[in-house]
Order: C-alpha cells, then structure tokens, then sequence
C-alpha cells in the first residue's frame, strides 16, 4: 500500500514542470465549466463567440506553456500572452485567460535577465492590443484599459517582490553559513593553538633544560621521560581534535584533559616551572563550558610563563563557586625569558574571545615588578 505520508514528499521530488502542469489543466478545465460562464477574464468587452475548434487550439496555447512558467518563464509568457491576444481579438471569452496574470507573476518571481526589455515590449504589446480592440468596437472605454494594465503591472510587481525576498533570504543563507564556517575555523584554530602550543612550548623547554643534564644522567633520564610524556599527550589531545573534526566519530565532544587542572600544573611543574596551586570549592561534577575554558585560561596562562618567564614562581588560584568560576595565574618576574618561540597574541585573544562568549571578564596585565597576571570570572552553570 501506498503510504499517504510520503506523498508530499515524492511531489516534491517531481520535476518542476510535471508539478506546474496541473494549474494548467485546472484552467483548461474551468473554461468549459457551465458554472463560471460570464465569469471569464478578458478586456475590450466584444461581443463573445461560440467555442469552436479553434478556441480548443486558442486554449491550449493560452494554459499548457504554464507547465514551464518556472524553468521557462520568458516562454510561457510570450506563448501565453500570445494566445490571450489572438483570444481577445476573435472574440474568445474564456476563463482560461487568467492565465496570463499567472505567466506574469511567475516571469516577475523568475526572470532571470531581460526583465526591463519584457516590461517595454508588454506594454508596447498591450498598448497596440488595445487600439486594435478599439478599432474593433471595444466599449472598455480608456478607464477600462488602464485598468487592465494597472492589475497586469501589480500582478507582475508582486512576483518581482517574491524574487527580491528569495533572493535577499538566499545571500542570509549564504551570510549564516559563512560566519559558521568561519566561526568553526576559529574554534578549530584556538582548539589547535591551545594544545600545540601548550605541549610543544614544554617540550622545548625540557628540552633546551636536558643539554645542561649532560653530566647527570639520572636527571638528564627524568626529563627526557618528561619529553617523551609530554609528546604523547599531545598525539593524544592532537588525535581527540582530529575525531571532533570527524562528523562520523562517536565522541562527547571534551578532551581528554577537560577539568584536570592538577594534572596540568604537575605537566608545568615537569618543565621546570615552580607552580603554586590552590583551589577552592568543588568542581562541577560534569564537565561543561565554563569548566572547559577555565582550563584553557590556565592551561594558556601556564604556557605563557614557560615562554617568558621560565623558572618564576607560578601561582594558580581557582574558586569554583555556584554562580562562577574564578581563575588567577601570576607570576613574579624572577625567572629568565625562555629562548621558546615567540608568540603571536592570539592565545589570549582566543581566551578573550572564549570568556566573552559565555559572558564573563578577562583580564591580562603586567605587573609593577615584571611579572604578569591573568584574571577571568566565568559565569557557571553553561553546559557543553
């Protein structure tokens, strides 16, 4: 059996034509319909004439190029107008001859070039029609003319509405879909900042630390095992962005170090940073958006004094609290500037950025004794 939902569904499927034709034969129908004689459409009051054969080929030509008044609209509105002048001037009154405003609304919502020629060459069109169908005998009188022409103009101004409004929604459309496209390209590039420059700033800290280790092999082994750790976290973090990037992969979209902030100052403390940290309050007991970018503010924060003030004294201060949640990261200014790769800026433009986004404060500042501060307030209670 057929199932009656899916109808609108496979009509939609249909080519445009076959789903224009019914109107067309809707229209053909209607003419012959004793119920709307004297109903019909029609200018320049002549006397009317019987049906005949050749009303049948008028009719036709007036209603069937309908079918293609959206892939074809020039077409159908030259072959239609056509047929409604050849109807009017021997006489042909029929119903069919609405017709014509439906070509004209539809060229006006789909004509795609020309459209200024199309209205000069119908008006010069109707014009004529109307000096014929005077010549004729016509008892429409000037009123009745310009009437007609006054509908034919709005009908033809509307579909021209219709156009501007799809078009206007289409460039929305192509507007949101690239600021999305664009904000994801910035998500993905923080994401990756984060977590390369994290990782790899303190590998070459241990790293430029392990050539003075030389001579003390137990030492020189800890922080080489530091290196290879840090290395695999990165593969680690690196292979979990990748998966958010895959539409496919099954993942609840947190990284793998999400929320471990004491993890992330023991990794810092591995690279020859002294870190001072203290927490306060209880973590949420799921991982949402707030907890997320605090551990970014840290996690940015904490690479920033491996690269400019490697061996100052660290301090990190967090209080969760009901209504936010609170990050400091300082240091002193007492350690030597790390030969580390400089940076850019955009690692704490994309935590301004991030905080913002949820409503929050940020702060980073120098301090009077050469160290720096990174203040957030992060409003909780944003799940991920």
């Amino acid at each position: 059996m057929i199932d009656l939902r899916r109808v609108p569904d496979l009509w939609r499927r249909c080519d445009v034509t076959v789903r224009d034709l019914p109107l067309a034969l809707l229209l053909i129908v209607a003419s012959f319909l004793p119920v709307l004689r004297g109903h019909e459409t029609q200018v320049g009051d002549l006397p009317g004439r019987p049906f005949d054969a050749l009303a049948a080929v008028i009719l036709a030509l007036e209603c069937l190029p309908l079918a293609v008044r959206r892939r074809w609209p020039a077409v159908s509105l030259i072959l239609v107008s056509l047929g409604f002048v050849i109807a009017e001037l021997l006489s042909y009154h029929m119903v069919a001859g609405t017709a014509i405003a439906f070509a004209l609304l539809s060229a006006g919502a789909h004509l795609e070039r020309h459209r200024r020629t199309a209205v000069a060459v119908l008006s010069a069109a109707y014009v004529a029609l109307a000096v014929a169908l005077d010549q004729l005998g016509s008892t429409e009188g000037l009123d009745g003319f310009v009437t007609f022409y006054l509908m034919a103009a709005a009908t033809w101004c509307i579909g021209s509405w219709l156009r501007s409004t799809r078009v206007a929604e289409a460039e929305h459309r192509l507007r949101v879909a690239e600021a999305t496209r664009t904000a994801e390209r910035t998500r993905i590039a923080r994401e990756l900042h984060d977590v390369v420059t994290h990782h790899v700033t303190a590998m070459v800290v241990q790293a430029e630390a392990a050539r003075y280790l030389t001579a003390v092999p137990d030492r020189l082994d800890a922080t080489l095992g530091a290196i290879t750790d840090t290395g695999r976290r990165a593969i680690t973090d690196l292979r979990h962005l990748l998966d958010l990037l895959n539409p496919d992969h099954d993942t609840d979209g947190r990284s793998p170090a999400a929320g471990d902030l004491r993890t992330l100052v023991e990794q810092t403390r591995q690279a020859g940073q002294p870190v001072e940290f203290a927490e306060e309050g209880r973590p949420a007991d799921s991982i949402g958006s707030a907890e997320i970018v605090a551990y970014r503010v840290v996690q940015e924060a904490l690479t920033n004094a491996l690269k400019y003030a490697h061996g100052s004294h660290t301090a990190v201060r967090v209080r969760h609290g009901e209504k936010e949640i609170t990050v400091e990261v300082s240091t002193d200014g007492s350690g030597s500037r790390s030969r580390s790769p400089g940076g850019s800026g955009r690692g704490l433009a994309g935590l301004r950025q991030r905080v913002d986004a949820l409503g929050g404060e940020f702060s980073a500042d120098r301090r009077a004794d050469g160290g720096f501060v990174v203040r957030a307030h992060i409003p909780a209670g944003s799940p991920s």
